[in-house]
């Protein structure tokens, strides 16, 4: 990993001459009071090490006849510098082979110099750049674009389900009535059946008393007529015969009533409209049903989605423990990040810049004095743990700081370039380093 062994500034915006040797691991902190050129080292590495895209609008310290000069040599034996009136650029390795900004850029990366970038992005930002720093963007995405669709259409379909069960409640019930719509053609039928077989048990009735007739003339024509008794004697017991039969058969008759039939025939127009007032029931009950039973279906693909979710993020490379995307957006131990605390925020931050460019080993950060002292410390040991080197600045002038930037220096070594002049007497000259 490259970090920073040296950085040398002179006459970049509020910096009169800073010389610092940071901490390889954990937290270099630039102390001082507003408007004392904390910023400006960091806004001055940042240039030196990011190109042209980072350079201050007003680089050159006002009142400043000298123009700025930067110096950087990283941990991998690079030394970086900007000076002279047009602040170029030149770029040197250990064998003296010079180089240019394309190197700087495949070495360094962008968000390690310009943390707010980050730090400023909307959570689905944040999360697609994890997303896409541990390759499960595409695929991530897949699942929670099926996941949304299949919530919304579990939702059409559970809001259809409960208006069928609304409306099913709201139709009239008719348990005493048959499940099928009643044909009246069917009821006219039976009753002429009925009136059919009345009418045959009315013809046998008739013939019985036409027989009787017949008998008795049948007897008086015997007193009459004796000569042909012998003939009518035959046809009177054959009479007597038919008689005895038609009676016996007239005994077990039984005339139906059609009372009923007539009566559910007068009202079959209510009845078959209480009938399809129960089946309209029956079928907006059973639609509900088929409705209530899609959306656990879809919840359980719902489910099984998250499922992938979980364990593609799982068995994923993050930054950090802890470290997820939820619907999109970035969470760390299952917080948004306007819900996480200002270290957890630095922290995960710190981790992906890391993870974008696994070779750069530092980073800047800006106004550290949203930490208290406590945090603080805790960020700096998970830093150092992490081998990272971070660059700070934080309004202060107490013990927890590195440095203290004081009007453009490092207090208590206002002239630092002139080494060979003692502590006491030392005289800066500008433009010398």
């Amino acid at each position: 990993m490259i970090k920073i062994n040296n950085l040398e500034i002179e006459n970049v915006k509020r910096v009169k001459a800073v010389r610092l040797e940071p901490s390889q691991n954990g937290l270099t902190i630039i102390g001082g009071k507003n408007g004392q050129g904390k910023t400006s080292v960091l806004d001055a590495i940042a240039w030196v090490l990011g190109g042209n895209k980072f350079q201050p609008s007003q680089a050159q310290r006002n009142g400043s006849m000298t123009p700025p000069h930067l110096h950087i040599e990283l941990s991998n034996g690079l030394i970086v510098e900007r000076k002279g009136k047009n602040s170029d650029l030149k770029v040197i390795d250990s064998k003296g082979n010079k180089s240019g900004q394309r190197l700087l850029d495949e070495l360094v990366e962008q968000l390690a110099l310009n943390l707010p970038k980050f730090m400023q992005a909307s959570n689905k930002e944040k999360g697609d750049s994890l997303l896409q720093i541990i390759g499960v963007g595409d695929k991530l995405g897949a699942l929670d674009l099926k996941e949304q669709q299949l919530y919304n259409r579990r939702t059409e379909i559970g809001r259809i389900a409960d208006q069928k069960k609304k409306y099913a409640a709201e139709l009239d019930m008719h348990p005493d009535v048959p499940k099928e719509p009643v044909s009246a053609a069917e009821l006219i039928r039976k009753q002429q059946d009925i009136l059919a077989r009345n009418g045959e048990n009315a013809r046998k009735r008739q013939s019985v008393d036409i027989l009787k007739q017949r008998a008795v003339i049948l007897q008086q024509e015997v007193i009459r007529m004796e000569e042909a008794l012998t003939i009518k004697k035959e046809e009177q017991a054959k009479v007597s015969a038919d008689l005895v039969i038609a009676q016996k058969s007239a005994l077990d008759l039984y005339d139906e009533n059609t009372a009923e039939l007539e009566k559910s025939i007068n009202n079959i127009d209510m009845l078959n409209m209480k009938i399809r007032a129960n089946m309209d029931r029956e079928k907006a009950e059973m639609d509900a049903e088929e409705y209530s039973k899609q959306v656990d279906g879809i919840t359980q693909e719902i489910a099984d989605i998250r499922k992938q979710r979980t364990a593609l993020l799982n068995n994923a490379d993050l930054p950090l423990p802890d470290l997820s995307v939820d619907k999109g957006e970035l969470t760390y131990k299952g917080y948004k990040w306007d819900n996480m605390s200002a270290s957890e925020q630095l922290k995960v931050a710190t981790a992906i810049i890391r993870k974008l460019n696994p070779e750069c080993g530092f980073v800047l950060m800006d106004k550290l004095e949203q930490m208290d002292i406590e945090t603080l410390q805790e960020f700096g040991t998970w830093l150092e743990a992490e081998g990272l080197q971070a660059i700070a600045t934080r309004v202060s002038t107490s013990d927890e700081c590195s440095i203290i930037i004081e009007d453009g220096y490092i207090k208590g070594d206002e002239m630092p370039f002139e080494t060979a002049v003692p502590t006491s007497k030392k005289i800066w000259e500008e433009g010398k380093f």
